[in-house]
């Protein structure tokens, strides 16, 4: 298989060499619970995802981001048996750690970080891994196993195991959202400022697209955050999960099996889709009707935040893949972009007078 370059490359921390436009494996784990909540995704298939991996490969893209607890593995494996037939220097390779314990007391007491590695080394069919993600914030009671994570973290990248050390931005450990009211809840911004301050990744992975609201006053955003750290950022759910395709049809609402987090979303019910739906028009209007139209301007939308920036982008169809990384290419005006985010600003606004993101948002009143 060859492999184009017709898109250019940009050169991430640590040196890395990517395609803005990553591929994102959550969904290939397919259906999954952890923690007591629905992690997967019902709608994957290990032949489409195959086909996928080989048609993001052959139209340039590099960069593959999964993790251990993404179907408890079998996102590693399905993507390790595609690694095993290309040159390894041809690929980047990301994964993480910290929501998967297996039988260890905690997921990153170090000796079952150096256990989840070996697994992980094992299953992408690898020797070293590119990026290395601590998956979550929760580090114990007091943080007791913080500062051997780090080392740990860091001996892996001094025995090259791993060539970079990536960190997940601002977010909640998974279950706080169903267990801890909102009010109970600690400030997650200042929660990962210290925490950055001990870890300083090369890389944040961190939710971002035009429907995320701007920072606080006097806050940073991600890319803000990832400039004073020297770090680069990995964009994850740049196209809100296919909601910002405009694909769904609130009279037709997908209908989701066990084991998929979409299950918990309020956005993918049809009072939502219906907002949404209402809130694509006038970028229908504006730039084109079409899938790939409103795909390319979420993607652009989202690589023009930054250079140090490249997307990740998931699939369950081959097809999809090759309407991401087809769709993008050409820059929005500044014009264009202003009216993308008062757009979208409006839209998400609209979605939290409606509900709360989670259906089982503990203490949610709407």
């Amino acid at each position: 298989m060859s492999v184009p370059q017709s898109v250019p490359r940009r050169t991430l921390a640590r040196g890395l060499s990517v395609h803005p436009i990553g591929i994102g494996a959550w969904a290939l784990g397919g259906p999954d619970h952890n923690l007591g909540l629905p992690m997967g995704w019902s709608t994957a298939d290990d032949a489409a995802s195959r086909r996928g991996l080989e048609t993001a490969y052959e139209l340039g893209a590099n960069l593959i981001d999964t993790a251990d607890v993404y179907g408890h593995g079998h996102s590693e494996r399905v993507i390790g048996d595609f690694v095993a037939t290309v040159p390894r220097n041809t690929v980047v390779l990301s994964s993480k750690v910290g929501y998967h314990r297996g039988t260890a007391r905690h997921a990153y007491l170090p000796s079952a970080m150096r256990r989840q590695l070996e697994t992980t080394l094992e299953n992408l069919h690898t020797d070293h891994l590119d990026i290395y993600f601590l998956h979550n914030s929760d580090f114990g009671p007091d943080d007791r196993y913080l500062d051997e994570a780090v080392a740990q973290m860091r001996a892996f990248q001094s025995e090259g195991l791993i060539t970079a050390v990536g960190m997940r931005g601002p977010h909640r450990y998974a279950t706080e959202r169903v267990t801890v009211a909102k009010e109970q809840r600690g400030d997650k911004y200042a929660r990962f400022a210290h925490l950055a301050e001990k870890i300083r990744p090369d890389y944040l992975a961190a939710r971002f697209n035009a429907l995320t609201p701007p920072p606080a006053a006097g806050r940073p955003d991600i890319f803000e955050l990832a400039r004073f750290l020297g770090a680069s950022v990995l964009i994850n759910k740049p196209l809100a999960q296919g909601l910002l395709t405009g694909k769904y049809d609130p009279d037709r609402p997908p209908a989701f099996a066990p084991g998929d987090h979409r299950l918990r979303k309020a956005w993918f019910t049809p009072g939502a889709l219906k907002i949404i739906q209402d809130g694509l028009a006038p970028l229908r209007e504006r730039f084109g009707t079409t899938s790939a139209a409103l795909t390319r301007v979420a993607l652009q939308y989202c690589l023009q935040q930054a250079d140090n920036a490249a997307v990740l982008v998931g699939f369950t169809r081959p097809e999809q893949v090759t309407e991401n990384l087809t769709a993008a290419g050409t820059p929005l005006t500044v014009d264009e972009l202003a009216f993308v985010q008062g757009t979208l600003g409006r839209l998400q606004k609209a979605l939290d007078a409606h509900s709360e993101v989670f259906l089982d948002e503990k203490g949610a009143g709407r």
